[in-house]
């Protein structure tokens, strides 16, 4: 693993911090609410719906498109309605309602109004027609039972018409239905308190929240809200989050024709078991009026859960949840947020937020953590991470959600996705640029294995080494001196270059360490600098490819016509490994008498005709990866002890017939040779002497050991004269 160094990690942390903090900020606030609104989404196609509509604590009084379709309202202005509306409104009260709500305000009497008609004023005529909806209000506020509605607005608020207030008790029972947009104009909070006449006041959903409850709403002097002993969570003081869920049929809604036509057939039974015990909400239901967009913009659906009808049969869907196109609406209507606004206080259900610090804590540690990923890794797979990092925070954000926490998602995704453009840029800019000029500047010298090793250490090479058991692979043209003498320098320049550069491609690409190259030899290592346990497969592996590649390299015209042949010597075994050499110059390299005998078999393959020869001790090392020949015993020169000697056929399960019977013939006449049936051995190495080099030596050994028979003392051992 790359060391880093300290600027690199103080470079990286930088810009960890100031992404984290720069998505964190107020300033952006703006575009964080939308991280609620996508959690609500997501939570309800996960989740679905947290609660039975059919328990919701409030419910809507829709005055709705088929209220203006059904007589005796229909055709008639709104202000000649609150006849029907106080006779609904009463029957809505002795049914056990909690307490109802106004969220329409009838800013004018039809009894105050000074429209001509004829002769004489219309108010005039109609004294006395609002007289029943007034005495339904007062005595509903005589029990706390109705709140009227009023919108503040600066010098001139909308409030109920001068009777209506008078009926209800003046400010007592009238309170404020202003909503709270963010700056985006979409409602995610409402606010719990308004300041009217110089005094709090609660809004209308905490009011009507409270008088079911039967307690009394108290501002704490630290701008908390306490309902009972419910204390209310607030990010931003004096709100409440909404807790919307998806689609919009979470609140029960009745259509008031059918209410007063019910009312009209005196059915207290139904309004006993409707609203008995409920906060009641009186609205407008409409497709063009009061709508707004909210948290739940991406998650609405069938506006209003249509609750059992008492006297009308179910007309046909409207159209207040689809836009003209049929396609869903994102807005809903304003009496919803209200009746939200109700449950959550009831249920206890208003959603917390981490507040700043912890919108801060959370974008740093998305900031910090695409940060490290985008040091460790590559640009490709840090930008995969951070996006998983953003899915995980996004599915961690909609569980919390369904907990009732809401967690910031796009500020710390973006931090997230900053933190890693901006570590990626260091590193190209910065970081990296060292590393790509030492890989650059020493590839050609050195293998990728000691340069990252160079820079994992983050210091100069030193000299030392280890000692590693690895498989050395030494390899030398026959016969190279005398066709080097055939070509001009700079033919043999190019003759060399392509054939060291098509081996070493091989040798490195089965995991090989090319050590030096000594004139046209190649000395290479397996097993370091990087660990290998399958060092000598590997060793072999490239040996075998490296002869199969010559052999098509023979057949193209970069060859000039000249067959070259190269032996290969093998050996596995325990070697000195590291940085070997004088204090001013030193090289990665080798050193061990497994290297030494390596060399002496790429010189014994010269004596027996063949390609590759490998140690006993490499064999051993492959297990059945390949299939063998036993070629001899031989005593090369500075060792005593014999050793024995094999060549490799072909990978397992890839040799010919014919490579087979080769193989049994050789096995048979070693096994003659070295029981002194030397004139058996002859004639078994004869078989195949004219198609096997090994097999043509041995059989000209055995003749003339027919011809001079040794003495007892005589061993089975072939001694190598030369190198």
């Amino acid at each position: 693993m790359k060391r880093w160094r300290k600027r690199d990690l103080f470079a990286v942390a930088l810009i960890a911090l100031v992404c984290g903090l720069g998505f964190a900020l107020p300033a952006l606030d703006r575009v964080s609410g939308i991280s609620l609104d996508i959690l609500t989404a997501l939570r309800w196609h996960v989740f679905g719906p947290r609660h039975d509509p059919a328990s919701a604590p409030a419910v809507v009084v829709a005055i709705d498109e088929e209220t203006f379709r059904t007589p005796p309202l229909a055709g008639s202005p709104t202000l000649t309605w609150t006849r029907e509306i106080g006779k609904v409104l009463t029957a809505v009260v002795d049914g056990g309602a909690a307490v109802v709500g106004f969220d329409i305000v009838f800013p004018a009497s039809i009894e105050q109004s000074e429209i001509p008609l004829g002769e004489e004023p219309l108010g005039s005529r109609l004294r006395g027609f609002d007289r029943d909806f007034l005495r339904a209000l007062a005595l509903a506020a005589r029990s706390d039972k109705v709140v009227l509605g009023e919108v503040l607005h600066g010098e001139r608020p909308v409030r109920p018409a001068a009777g209506q207030r008078i009926a209800v008790g003046q400010q007592k029972n009238i309170r404020a239905l202003n909503t709270h947009a963010d700056a985006d104009d979409v409602v995610r909070r409402l606010p719990l308190w308004f300041t009217v006449g110089g005094r709090p006041l609660p809004s209308m959903a905490l009011e009507l929240a409270a008088r079911t409850r039967g307690v009394a709403p108290v501002l704490e002097p630290d701008g908390t809200t306490r309902l009972g002993d419910y204390r209310i969570p607030s990010a931003v003081e004096k709100t409440q989050t909404l807790a919307f869920d998806g689609g919009a049929d979470d609140v029960p809604t009745y259509s008031f024709a059918d209410l007063r036509a019910c009312a009209d057939k005196g059915d207290a039974e139904f309004f006993r078991k409707t609203f008995a015990g409920r906060a009641v909400l009186f609205g407008t239901l409409l497709d063009i009026e009061d709508r707004k967009l909210t948290s739940k913009r991406f998650a609405t659906g069938t506006e209003g859960a249509r609750a059992p009808r008492c006297a009308l049969p179910a007309p046909a869907a409207d159209k207040t949840a689809t836009s003209d196109d049929g396609s869903t609406r994102r807005s809903i209507s304003g009496v919803y947020i209200h009746a939200t606004a109700v449950n959550d206080l009831l249920r206890g259900d208003v959603l917390r937020e981490p507040g700043r610090l912890g919108i801060v804590a959370i974008a740093l540690g998305m900031a910090g953590l695409a940060a490290t990923g985008a040091l460790l890794v590559g640009p490709g797979i840090a930008t995969l991470m951070t996006l998983g990092l953003i899915v995980a925070l996004t599915a961690t954000g909609t569980v919390a959600l369904q907990n009732g926490l809401a967690l910031p998602l796009v500020g710390p995704a973006l931090a997230a996705l900053a933190a890693t453009a901006g570590t990626i840029g260091w590193r190209l800019v910065a970081a990296d640029r060292e590393e790509r000029f030492l890989r650059k500047s020493f590839a050609l010298y050195l293998s990728p294995q000691v340069i990252d090793r160079m820079l994992e250490a983050d210091e100069p090479p030193a000299l030392g080494g280890e000692m590693r058991d690895v498989t050395v692979f030494f390899s030398d043209i026959a016969g190279f001196s005398s066709i080097a003498e055939t070509m001009t320098p700079a033919a043999l320049v190019a003759w060399m270059n392509a054939y060291l550069s098509e081996m070493t491609d091989i040798v490195e690409g089965c995991g090989g360490y090319v050590d030096k190259y000594i004139g046209d030899s190649i000395v290479a290592v397996f097993g370091a600098p990087a660990n290998d346990p399958d060092h000598a497969r590997n060793a072999v592996r490239a040996a075998l490819r490296c002869r199969e590649r010559l052999a098509v390299l023979n057949e193209t015209a970069a060859f000039q016509g000249h067959r070259l042949a190269h032996r290969i010597g093998l050996n596995s075994g325990e070697a000195l490994v590291g940085n070997i050499g004088s204090r001013r110059r030193f090289n990665y390299t080798v050193m061990s008498d497994a290297v030494n005998l390596a060399s002496r078999l790429e010189g014994a393959n010269k004596y027996f005709g063949t390609s590759i020869m490998a140690s006993e001790t490499t064999v051993g090392r492959t297990g059945d990866a390949f299939a063998w020949r036993e070629l001899d015993a031989i005593r090369v020169k500075g060792r005593v002890q014999p050793v024995k000697i094999f060549e490799p056929i072909a990978e397992a399960g890839h040799v010919t017939p014919a490579q087979a019977d080769c193989a049994a013939a050789y096995a048979a006449g070693l096994a003659r040779f070295r029981a002194r049936d030397f004139s058996g051995a002859a004639a078994a190495f004869g078989k195949i002497a004219a198609v096997d080099p090994p097999a043509a030596l041995f059989a000209r050994r055995a003749e003339a050991l027919v011809k001079d028979p040794p003495g007892p003392d005589w061993e089975p051992v072939f001694t190598l004269e030369g190198k």
